[in-house]
């Protein structure tokens, strides 16, 4: 597996002359208030069970930030890295709204059903018993994982008690990554995976799970090589931190975990599907669906979730609204880049929790 390179990152701290002000000023603040009061995620226990992977290898592990605050958070991470890595720096955001609860998917195994299960478990603890509906922020394949679930509560008769939903860079299906019968896939991602879309099995390649594995940290390794936004995100301890974690993540997946989390891609219907359905819309809260400038390094042309979720979402979220995320200063955004371009991806998502909030206070009034 190829090293990752952080000196080039750590050699950078002398460009913050090319940014505004403001940006290494709100840097300061915040690792300032790390110091003060570290990031901790502590295990969280649901009202229904211990949902934190006791002995069970296809449970996810719950971890939560306790706060005060009527808007709590449930974030579901993509592929890699793990919950609490994947907000590392929109957390401090986050937080201030209420607490923040990490799904971190197990490293031996994955359970589409099983998720689905804590995801309820965990939505009715935070709506029901402690009367604060969550918001769920949903990443790259934990935005699969969300529509999902929120199709299968709605099959069912029931409507997921939530105050909002959003989705970064959604990857609903293979058929976003891999175009159906393509010989040769356009992305690099895609590459990767194609062989286990291939095989209808559940005995993949290890070798092919190595090369997949390789591929996430070169992606990781690209982002790390962004000198300039770099220079304003993030301490050279901090970017250990973060570096340990993530690289500690991708080869922490055995291949049982890496096999099931493909297999449940590999699952997932397309959004049209949905379209097709007798149930809808999935949900009536308010949603807010978020595309990287560049998504064409991680979802091919056709995709169909892109496409669904692009010119048919309020079909399925009526009060929903979709944007490009840019970066005017001229570095591209890149997919679920909540690390490397946090600026570009903060400014949005901080004003929907605003909305929210102005929704509740016109209820309230």
């Amino acid at each position: 597996m190829p090293a990752l390179s952080i000196a080039p990152a750590l050699s950078v701290l002398a460009a913050f002359g090319r940014v505004p002000a403001t940006r290494p000023l709100r840097t300061w603040l915040r690792t300032t208030g790390y110091k003060l009061r570290p990031p901790r995620p502590l295990p969280y226990v649901t009202a229904g069970r211990a949902a934190s992977a006791d002995g069970d290898a296809h449970l996810a592990t719950l971890l939560h930030e306790p706060r005060p605050g009527d808007r709590p958070t449930i974030v579901l991470g993509g592929f890699v890295p793990d919950a609490p890595e994947q907000v590392f720096l929109l957390r401090g955001d986050l937080l201030r709204h209420g607490s923040v609860h990490y799904f971190n998917y197990p490293k031996s195994g994955f359970d589409i059903d099983r998720l689905c299960a804590q995801l309820d478990e965990l939505v009715h603890d935070l709506a029901l018993r402690a009367g604060t509906p969550p918001v769920v922020l949903a990443v790259s394949f934990g935005a699969g994982l969300a529509i999902e679930w929120l199709r299968r509560a709605r099959a069912a008769g029931r409507t997921a008690p939530v105050a909002g939903l959003v989705l970064v860079s959604p990857v609903t299906c293979a058929d976003d990554l891999v175009a159906p019968g393509s010989a040769k896939p356009t992305t690099l991602l895609g590459r990767a995976i194609q062989p286990f879309l291939a095989d209808e099995g559940d005995g993949f390649n290890p070798a092919h799970i190595e090369k997949a594995r390789s591929i996430f940290v070169r992606m990781f390794e690209a982002g790390a090589q962004n000198k300039a936004a770099l220079a304003t995100l993030m301490t050279r301890a901090e970017l250990l931190r973060l570096r340990d974690a993530v690289i500690g993540t991708i080869n922490g997946i055995d291949q049982t975990g890496a096999a099931a989390r493909i297999r449940a891609l590999r699952h997932l219907p397309a959004p049209t599907a949905a379209l097709a359905g007798d149930h809808l819309p999935l949900c009536e809260a308010p949603v807010l669906i978020l595309y990287a400038e560049k998504e064409n390094a991680v979802l091919q042309a056709a995709a169909p979730g892109r496409f669904v979720l692009t010119n048919a979402h309020r079909a399925l979220f009526p009060d929903s609204r979709v944007l490009t995320v840019t970066n005017a200063r001229g570095d591209p955004v890149q997919h679920a880049s909540l690390i490397f371009h946090y600026f570009d991806f903060r400014a949005p998502i901080m004003a929907f929790y605003a909305r929210l909030k102005g929704r509740k206070l016109l209820q309230v009034a």
